[in-house]
């Protein structure tokens, strides 16, 4: 059975339409008018091996902050929505991951409570046409609409392009991971009974 969800979000700032599948190859569409966002969203894809089709129009009039917020919100959304009742599922995921002189780590547990953790100041105020204080706004979203834990930490890095790659990655590995069916697990995995 492949997990898949279709979620769209419309408001007088953005419209957003999504496809996503868990079960996937990395193969992606993605158009939010940012061209730094949309490398970011298509390498998330490719290295969890997720499928994702994304179409988002937002006021990039005014800045890019509407548009990266929502998609956020719009991908914790499909997320959870994918995941289904979580039964069979690991659900804790982390990687760290190395990218040239950048390191960092993410830890995932999709336990049906938000709360995210990131604490890293940029050196720079953009990297192409996203504003870098959005990684923290996007990660965020992602994390309290999908109903996760998420942490992320920058361990080491001086390129703030290979720093926010690598979170994006590390990411979509430790979300694989956290979403792998485990044949061992026959309902959920809390000894609550429920997530």
């Amino acid at each position: 059975m492949t997990r898949k969800a279709v979620v769209k979000r419309n408001t007088k700032e953005t419209q957003i339409s999504m496809d996503l599948s868990l079960d996937g190859s990395g193969k992606a569409r993605i158009e939010t008018g940012i061209g730094f966002f949309d490398h970011m969203l298509d390498g998330f894809a490719r290295h969890g091996l997720f499928d994702m089709k994304l179409e988002t129009t937002g006021d990039l009039e005014v800045d890019c902050h509407h548009t990266i917020e929502d998609t956020g919100i719009v991908l914790g959304n499909a997320i959870r929505e994918a995941v289904g009742d979580k039964k069979g599922i690991r659900r804790y995921g982390s990687m760290i991951l190395p990218m040239d002189e950048a390191l960092v780590l993410c830890a995932v547990d999709l336990c049906g409570r938000p709360y995210f953790s990131f604490d890293y100041d940029f050196k720079c105020d953009s990297v192409g046409d996203m504003d870098t204080e959005m990684v923290r706004e996007f990660f965020y979203a992602v994390s309290y609409a999908g109903e996760m834990n998420l942490h992320l930490k920058v361990l080491d890095g001086q390129n703030t392009h290979h720093i926010i790659e690598a979170l994006f990655k590390a990411f979509a590995k430790a979300l694989d991971e956290a979403t792998l069916s485990d044949g061992r697990i026959t309902d959920v995995m809390s000894t609550k009974g429920t997530l």
